[in-house]
């Protein structure tokens, strides 16, 4: 292997490897808001809230494969982002669904952004922007849009 192919390598490992611990942290944060929203008498939104969670668990999977084909070693953890997901627990159960929910697009619009910002690398391989975009980010902006539409349907419901 060259010198500039174990540098892209390392670039890409990393890279990936950071938006694994994000879908990872959200993957947590998702079974911390199910956990406690079970109990609000709302099905539609623990169901919505349970397919989200399978997305994320699907994008662990991939990119851990990408970090795989990318002769890295997969993140075993979600490190810092783990963080996050404590304070939606604490959220949710304190606050109610619909701050529970605000706090699960936050992640979510954090999850795009570090998207956006990983396919601006220009060191990062074409495959892995590719999956970013054709994937990951459709995927991450319909959840922002779903939980905008569960934010607004318990607002109506409350009025």
């Amino acid at each position: 292997m060259s010198k500039n192919s174990h540098a892209a390598t390392t670039s890409d490992t990393s890279a990936l490897n950071s938006l694994l611990r994000g879908e990872m942290s959200a993957r947590e944060t998702y079974d911390q808001a199910i956990e406690k929203l079970r109990d609000s008498k709302r099905p539609d939104l623990v169901n919505t809230l349970s397919r989200i969670r399978g997305e994320h668990s699907r994008a662990v999977d991939t990119l851990k494969s990408h970090v795989t084909t990318h002769g890295g070693e997969p993140a075993d953890g979600s490190g810092a982002w783990g963080v996050f997901a404590k304070a939606v627990e604490g959220t949710a159960k304190v606050f109610g669904p619909q701050t529970a929910l605000a706090a699960l697009k936050q992640g979510e619009q954090q999850g795009l952004n570090d998207y956006e910002r990983s396919i601006q690398n220009e060191d990062l391989a074409v495959d892995c922007k590719t999956l970013i975009r054709s994937e990951l980010m459709p995927q991450t902006q319909e959840h922002i849009g779903a939980l905008d539409r569960l934010i607004a349907e318990l607002e109506k419901s409350d009025k």
